[in-house]
């Protein structure tokens, strides 16, 4: 359309305003479902749920559990195909729900849940745990009917003993054959340390003839063996397992071979009597020990 303005002519151009098809602009069907790869949420098929995958306990990696007294205890449920379900984890004793999924429902700060996404493995943790911790726990899976599987959690406290007794006589100049065993442990002991007088002993140190050995199994056995004995050896001895408690024995070095002539570093100060004839025969016992006889 021709016309004027201010004596110039100018065109007037007159275009329709909707931009895209007019069943989309002007009868108000164009929805964000148009845009975005979205469900409809008015097709038939959306009333149903999904298929969801069989659940099942793999029993292998859900075993019972054994913990050390203190320490930290986790028990494992691990299952395949969970889909959109939930697990929880349930004390059996009291039917306390603890955890469900990755969040622990408990006002007890030792227990947690541990699940990684994507990882097929629900972990309890209890640290540290408590002998009152032993017991059934329930690990429960959402489906219909629910899933359940128990675990078993035994609490062991390790024992650690020096063999011999409290008291252990060593005739001077023979090797000294200490044995301290761990019993009663789930796992045995990563290390053990032997202390004289509270101190550390270094098996390097300028005296020299000090050395360990340790055997690991149900029953771990470590022996402390020093060589050519002396009155200065004689003292309070400790082993500290990795695991358990602390086993002490008081180590005297004798100087004659005949029991009724003993003399001590101890007996010289007045704080221990001479020991009697029927100490000789258990020092022969004391003395075979480890791996050889050391008389």
């Amino acid at each position: 359309m021709k016309g004027t303005i201010g004596g110039l002519p100018t065109i007037r151009i007159l275009s329709t305003i909707c931009l895209v098809s007019a069943h989309l602009c002007c009868a108000g069907t164009f929805q964000m479902n148009n845009i975005y790869d979205l469900p409809n949420k008015n097709s038939p098929q959306s009333a149903y749920p999904l298929p969801q995958p069989i659940a099942q306990f793999v029993f292998h990696d859900s075993g019972n559990v054994s913990a050390i007294l203190g320490k930290t205890a986790l028990l494992n449920c691990r299952v395949r195909g969970v889909g959109n379900r939930t697990v929880s984890w349930i004390r059996h004793m009291d039917t306390h729900l603890l955890t469900a999924g990755r969040y622990t429902y408990t006002s007890d700060e030792r227990f947690r849940a541990i699940h990684k996404v994507l990882s097929e493995d629900y972990l309890l943790q209890i640290e540290p745990v408590q002998k009152s911790d032993s017991g059934l726990y329930e690990c429960q899976i959402s489906s219909t009917p629910v899933m359940s599987h128990v675990v078993h959690l035994s609490v062991t406290e390790p024992v650690t003993e020096i063999l011999g007794g409290s008291d252990i006589y060593v005739q001077e100049g023979v090797t000294m054959n200490l044995t301290c065993i761990v019993k009663d442990s789930p796992e045995p002991p990563q290390f053990i340390f032997w202390y004289h007088n509270q101190q550390e002993i270094s098996y390097d140190s300028p005296r020299g003839g000090v050395s360990q050995i340790t055997e690991k199994g149900s029953t771990t056995a470590s022996f402390l063996l020093i060589q050519q004995s002396t009155m200065s050896d004689s003292g309070t001895y400790s082993c500290h397992p990795s695991v358990g408690n602390l086993a002490s024995a008081r180590v005297h070095v004798v100087r004659s071979g005949d029991p009724e002539k003993w003399v001590t570093s101890v007996s010289r100060a007045g704080s221990i009597a001479l020991p009697g004839p029927r100490i000789g025969a258990l020092l022969v016992f004391y003395m075979c020990l480890g791996f050889y006889c050391l008389w």
